[in-house]
């Protein structure tokens, strides 16, 4: 290697070494001799805090949880409430659970199988149960439920952190199952409520009866029964059956009261036209009797008297005239007798 190479790279060498000293980092001598006997103090408040915060032997339960203690794999019966608790490491724990209202929502959209946990929502796929013809149905329901604050050490114990698939699951799936199976899948949109009520009945009787009462059910809401296609297609057939005969029915017995409201009309019109011709009748049979009341013997000699004065004068005018009087009724029969006997003529009134 030529020698003004050799001298590039050693001034290269002792340059980066000069660097590197200048970077050079020394501890600080921290001398407590100045404390005298406190020194001995400082010291294990040191050492104190850093096991402290490298081991952590306490544990902070918040509002709306509760801490389990446990010794040795040994759970205390007695919850831990909010606040700042201590334990011994290697030989305890602290164990944190959420005693918040929790909700469990089985449906058939994209977030099915889903845990959120910090708020406390579970989404399952929507449960499939068999009618009582064996036909698939699909159920989407949601449960809301908290644990039993008192209770969850002997819960956690018993039923592990994973207690909501241990007991609301498969509880709701049960329950569910029971109740839609006594029914056919046509039968299910009619007794809708009714079914709601068995399932919110029948859930809440298993969660009651459960051993310590672990966990308090505050709802349960049937949103949705889906039905097998087939099924929901003759269930709106026979809908729309049974919409045009209710139709047909409206129209029948709007023609039906047409027609009565026609006939009784008929029936008012000849009744009214009965009773007008009663009341004529009535009417003239009144003033006939009236008539025949008002005939009596002095009025019939009295209109005899004024026809023959009648005759008397006429008598006057023609002197060849032969009258007849025949008596008898209001008005005697009156025979004229003339010389022409073309003209002779006969002459009735009454």
């Amino acid at each position: 290697m030529p020698a003004d190479l050799n001298d590039y790279f050693k001034k290269k060498s002792n340059s980066n070494n000069e660097n590197k000293s200048s970077f050079n980092f020394k501890a600080p001598n921290i001398n407590f001799k100045g404390f005298g006997k406190a020194s001995g103090f400082i010291y294990a408040a040191i050492i104190i805090i850093l096991v402290l915060v490298l081991i952590r032997p306490f544990a902070i339960v918040n509002e709306g949880e509760m801490g389990i203690k446990v010794t040795t794999g040994s759970y205390d019966p007695e919850p831990l409430k909010s606040g700042l608790h201590f334990f011994v490491p290697i030989f305890q724990k602290i164990i944190i659970v959420d005693t918040r209202q929790r909700q469990m929502t089985y449906t058939s959209s994209d977030s099915a199988s889903s845990f959120a946990v910090n708020s406390g929502i579970v989404d399952k796929a929507s449960i499939s149960v068999l009618d009582s013809r064996g036909l698939t149905v699909l159920v989407n329901i949601t449960v809301k439920y908290s644990l039993n604050p008192t209770e969850v050490p002997r819960t956690i114990a018993m039923w592990n952190l994973n207690w909501e698939n241990k007991i609301i699951d498969p509880t709701v799936r049960d329950v569910v199952q029971s109740v839609i199976g006594k029914y056919t899948a046509e039968e299910l949109p009619a007794n809708r409520n009714a079914i709601a009520s068995q399932i919110n009945e029948g859930i809440t009787k298993t969660i009651s009866s459960l051993q310590n009462n672990p966990v308090h059910l505050q709802d349960v809401h049937l949103r949705e029964i889906i039905l097998p296609p087939s099924v929901k297609e003759q269930i709106e057939k026979v809908q729309i059956a049974r919409q045009e005969a209710e139709r047909a029915t409206q129209e029948a017995i709007r023609r039906a009261t047409l027609a009565e409201g026609e006939a009784n009309a008929t029936i008012i019109s000849a009744k009214g036209k009965a009773d007008a011709a009663r009341i004529e009748a009535d009417a003239q049979a009144y003033a006939n009797k009236e008539v025949a009341n008002s005939l009596n013997t002095p009025l019939l000699n009295l209109r005899q008297i004024e026809v023959q004065g009648k005759f008397n004068e006429a008598l006057k005018a023609n002197t060849d005239a032969k009258i007849f009087l025949t008596p008898g009724g209001a008005v005697p029969n009156i025979w004229v007798d003339t010389k022409d006997a073309k003209k002779q003529s006969s002459t009735g009134a009454n």
